[in-house]
């Protein structure tokens, strides 16, 4: 299936979620290149646009994001990915998930 690059200057977002409880994990976003290395490694590759560069999650940490199953949505310029996620970690916090604080700045319950 093709994406749509145009609409955010080449990219796109991509929500990744535990492929066995739907936890959202992180969110990213991936230019064509990273798409590709995504769909030929099987493992989130995704463009930093701080770093102006294509990178893979766990590439220094280790914490790798093993994609099950990509989902794509109707107007084909957004993703989900299922991912196994190795080292637990998917946030550069350490915390198994960038989704751990509420509106106040609370961490919550249950968060890793």
């Amino acid at each position: 299936m093709e994406m749509n690059f145009d609409k955010l200057d080449g990219l796109i977002p991509a929500v990744i979620q535990d492929a066995q409880t739907s936890e959202v994990l992180m969110v990213g976003f991936m230019n064509q290149e990273a798409w590709e290395k995504t769909l030929q490694t099987r493992k989130a590759h995704f463009f930093s646009r701080t770093r102006n560069r294509l990178w893979m999650k766990g590439e220094t940490s280790g914490h790798v994001q093993e994609v099950e199953r990509i989902i794509i949505d109707c107007d084909e310029d957004s993703v989900v990915l299922k991912v196994r996620q190795v080292g637990g970690s998917a946030c550069h916090t350490g915390k198994r998930s960038c989704f751990y604080r509420d509106e106040k700045g609370e961490e919550i319950d249950g968060a890793a």
